[in-house]
């Protein structure tokens, strides 16, 4: 386990969620930000399975990028172990499987998962296939998402930020909010909702940002929040609760949020919070729009009632963890001269008492105005309820 100081206070470079070299993976432990920066080891896919599942790395985009290198980790080390392209090829088919039942809701892992699996598949039974070409064939396609999802990224961000100014009555002062995190953190940079706030503060018409704390992980205070301030964005952090306030207080010109999954017809499952976001954007006639890349898109989920929604454990709703506050008691003086940032977790319910929670709502594409992808900007057609994100991605 690699311990840095918090880069947000060090004036560190970049915010990496992911740190890959051929043979080394290093996942950033999300649960612990903005208070300490440990990138954990990951070593096989037991490893990667364990840092999906418990949300040390989170983000539709960055779940599966994990999943597919920490394979690439373990074929590695242990191809020369699998004499055969056949067996190489079972091996991917099982501990893809097996990657897949780390997070049910995000369709990217499924996408790639398969891709990657059905790729590996096709070059096993080739003529002149080995087992080392087998390996090196799922090594090379896992590699390659990393950059791959930094440019599908930045074209969403320049997608989305010309739709809203197109769509704004004021170019120069756009305010904008988002929900949950969908930066660097849950990419492999950039950012998919939060790209497009980058790309128009970039553009200098980014006035304000606001974010939402996104309970009960709070993915917004702590980590979309971190971003912000990294990237000197004017932002305001606010809690769930004052959305409906905000937009009738404050010009707000679009709410954008990213997407776990995104069914046929334009129902987005996204972080609990996004349905109720929808819902007051209607009434309050601001622009609604998802921001996803096009393999968050399952044309095989016919709708949102499709679409699996995880629970997790109450303790996520009723225990909260934080700094210490007490600056003499907050940070911890070791021998070697590091110091360790002192954080607590604390119960915040009343004991006893039950819970419900689902990590995920879905959005129905009534409510939506625009799903933006690296492709484009998908919009329904006049008088139309749905989405054809089909005929689109045709």
């Amino acid at each position: 386990m690699a311990v840095e100081q918090n880069p947000l206070l060090n004036g560190g470079n970049t915010l990496q969620a992911i740190r890959y070299s051929r043979g080394s993976l290093l996942v950033l432990n999300q649960l612990l930000l903005p208070f300490e920066s440990v990138y954990e080891k990951v070593e096989d896919i037991k490893g990667g399975h364990h840092v999906i599942q418990t949300m040390k790395v989170r983000g539709a985009p960055a779940i599966a990028i994990v999943a597919a290198l920490s394979l690439a980790i373990e074929l590695h080390t242990t191809s020369s172990t699998l004499p055969t392209p056949s067996a190489i090829a079972d091996h991917v088919h099982q501990k893809l499987s097996y990657l897949k039942t780390s997070r049910p809701t995000a369709v990217n892992l499924f996408e790639a998962a398969d891709r990657l699996n059905a790729l590996v598949q096709r070059h096993a039974v080739g003529e002149d296939a080995t087992a080392e070409s087998t390996a090196l064939v799922y090594i090379q396609a896992a590699e390659a998402m990393l950059e791959q999802d930094v440019g599908d990224n930045r074209n969403i961000g320049m997608h989305g930020a010309e739709y809203i100014l197109t769509h704004s009555s004021n170019s120069e002062g756009i305010q904008v909010l988002t929900h949950c995190n969908t930066g660097s953190l849950a990419t492999a940079g950039w950012g998919t909702a939060l790209g497009i706030i980058r790309e128009l503060h970039a553009r200098g018409n980014l006035s304000h940002a606001f974010c939402t704390e996104t309970r009960p992980y709070n993915q917004g205070s702590r980590l979309t929040a971190y971003e912000l301030v990294y990237e000197r964005i004017p932002a305001t952090l606010i809690c769930d609760s004052m959305v409906s306030h905000l937009l009738r207080t404050h010009k707000i010109a679009a709410i954008v949020v990213g997407a776990d999954r995104v069914a046929a017809n334009g129902d987005t499952a996204n972080k609990i919070g996004t349905y109720q976001l929808a819902i007051t954007a209607r009434y309050h006639n601001v622009p609604f729009i998802v921001a996803a890349p096009t393999t968050s898109i399952d044309l095989n989920t016919p709708n949102g009632d499709a679409i699996t929604i995880e629970e997790r454990s109450p303790l996520e709703v009723v225990q909260v963890r934080g700094r210490v506050v007490d600056d003499a008691a907050g940070v911890k003086e070791h021998d070697d001269g590091r110091a360790e940032v002192v954080t607590e977790t604390v119960h915040v319910a009343a004991p006893g008492v039950e819970v419900w929670n689902p990590a995920f709502d879905v959005a129905p594409a009534g409510l939506i105005s625009a799903i933006v992808t690296e492709r484009g900007v998908c919009v329904k057609g006049k008088g139309e309820g749905v989405f054809d994100l089909r005929g689109f991605l045709a």
